[in-house]
């Protein structure tokens, strides 16, 4: 009987491994028909069809995005928003998702109330406040001025997971600290790596989202198209009467390849941080 069982269990592992396969397959597709289009011919990309191997491999297309469309400037602006974004996105989270999961204060269950409420307000919605304060402190059309509009708007969900993580934490880490003698920021600092899942989780997510941001930088730089990041720079492929479209799968392919870096790099710990954040 238990052979019968073990039998009918594997032969059904086969079968959902298969559709998995299938359904893997068909999701990737259009992902890996772009990746291959950048090394076609602009021929041979409409004449291709469905076909993902081209029959002459042309690396031209990634020249051409990369010097005359500007991507060597949009990959460095858009790396450099990214970057500077998530930092101060991470060290802010963390600070004020600690003190609200370790101090009990007046206005703590007020200030949680209005973050959680803030998740429900659409990005875009709060462009044009952010356009007023930016211009208003002299930033606009400037890279920190776009560095300070990407560093907002997503932080409730990050402070949120903070919060979750540092509220449980056992009392006599922190009683240890005192007795050492650290101060506040000590002890942040001393309980900070305790906090890698939720770390990768919001490095992960604000990194994608910064990377991929179009509205900001294209409002934000109107009047300095230098400072444009990769995805507004994509414009860049269509003409007055044609569109580039080989170079724009080329400079497609340039713009999602440092994303999935960071996410294999932090995906162990994104998936503990997720599974921690539900359990709380």
């Amino acid at each position: 009987m238990n052979t019968f069982l073990r039998s009918r269990y594997n032969r059904y592992n086969l079968i959902a491994g298969g559709l998995l396969l299938i359904i893997g397959f068909v999701w990737i597709y259009p992902f890996l028909w772009v990746l291959f289009a950048s090394f076609k011919t602009s021929s041979e990309m409409f004449s291709a069809g469905a076909k993902l191997l081209p029959e002459t491999w042309d690396f031209g297309n990634f020249y051409r995005a990369w010097t005359k469309a500007n991507f060597n400037i949009y990959f460095f602006n858009t790396l450099l928003y990214a970057a500077s974004a998530t930092a101060i996105e991470l060290v802010k989270s963390s600070m004020c998702g600690y003190v609200l999961g370790r101090y009990r204060f007046p206005g703590r269950t007020l200030i949680l109330g209005l973050i959680t409420a803030t998740l429900f307000i659409p990005i875009a919605a709060i462009i044009l406040p952010q356009f007023q304060l930016v211009r208003s402190l002299g930033l606009l059309n400037t890279r920190p001025g776009v560095i300070l509009a990407l560093s907002g708007g997503a932080g409730a969900l990050y402070v949120l997971l903070f919060t979750g993580f540092f509220q449980p934490l056992p009392d006599e880490l922190f009683e240890s600290a005192r007795l050492d003698g650290a101060n506040f920021v000590q002890t942040f600092r001393l309980m900070l790596p305790l906090a890698k899942p939720i770390i990768a989780t919001v490095v992960i997510f604000q990194f994608m989202r910064t990377w991929n941001e179009f509205n900001i930088p294209l409002v934000f730089t109107l009047g300095r198209p230098e400072l444009r990041n990769m995805a507004v720079g994509m414009y860049a492929f269509r003409g007055e009467y044609s569109v580039d479209w080989t170079g724009f799968a080329a400079g497609t392919t340039m713009s999602i390849i440092p994303v999935l870096i960071v996410f294999f790099i932090f995906q162990g710990y994104f998936v503990r941080g997720l599974s921690g954040a539900v359990k709380q």
